[in-house]
């Protein structure tokens, strides 16, 4: 996983409440093997609107994208997460998020940022025109208009996020200990290893 330190760019002014997994990636999409090109059925049904922001060039590829109450709501799908990686956002911001969403997202390196209503809407009319900071190491939003919004996060999703560590990489970081253990665990109780228990 990517480490994360800061996300700076556009912000995709999107702002609907409620949105569930199947509008960030309808479950047709689901049926591929690989996390790759999941981007293009992104908010699929949404692009079939006119003027829709998704499809507006001024926010290709913007990494950022900030939403409304109970963003991921609905099923625990973890494409949801892919799909928004592979659309290029490595943040996201609104005033809630379903807990399922959350973790998927945080597993697969991008950052929740939960602020309030009154800050987001601040937020949605900045990013119609001008770009967005996040830095997880302060943990604040800034606009280029001296706004600074401060958010919490939880401590270990901050550091695995900052270190690029997922649950892979955690396991990979305890490799000395694990040996240590192994290594033990074969003097001790050879039978594990062998299949034969220790002569009495």
């Amino acid at each position: 996983m990517e480490p994360l330190r800061e996300v700076e760019g556009r912000a995709i002014p999107y702002g609907a409440k409620n949105v569930d997994t199947d509008v960030i990636i309808p479950a047709h999409w689901l049926k591929t093997i690989t996390r790759e090109g999941l981007g293009r059925g992104a908010f699929e049904t949404v692009r079939t609107q006119p003027g829709n922001v998704f499809d507006d060039p001024d926010f290709a590829g913007a990494p950022i994208l900030i939403a409304g109450d109970n963003f991921g709501c609905g099923s625990s799908r973890e494409h949801a997460a892919w799909a928004l990686l592979d659309m290029g956002v490595r943040a996201v911001v609104a005033p809630s998020f379903s807990d399922i969403f959350a973790s998927n997202a945080f597993k697969n390196g991008v950052l929740t940022v939960e602020l309030p209503q009154e800050q987001v809407d601040r937020l949605l009319e900045v990013a119609r025109d001008h770009p967005v900071s996040i830095d997880l190491e302060s943990q604040t939003v800034t606009t280029p208009f001296q706004d600074r919004f401060a958010f919490d996060i939880d401590p270990f999703r901050k550091h695995c996020l900052l270190e690029g560590l997922d649950e892979v990489g955690l396991t990979m970081a305890r490799d000395a200990a694990i040996g240590h253990y192994e290594a033990r665990q074969a003097r001790e109780m050879p039978w594990l290893v062998t299949g034969t228990e220790k002569a009495a």
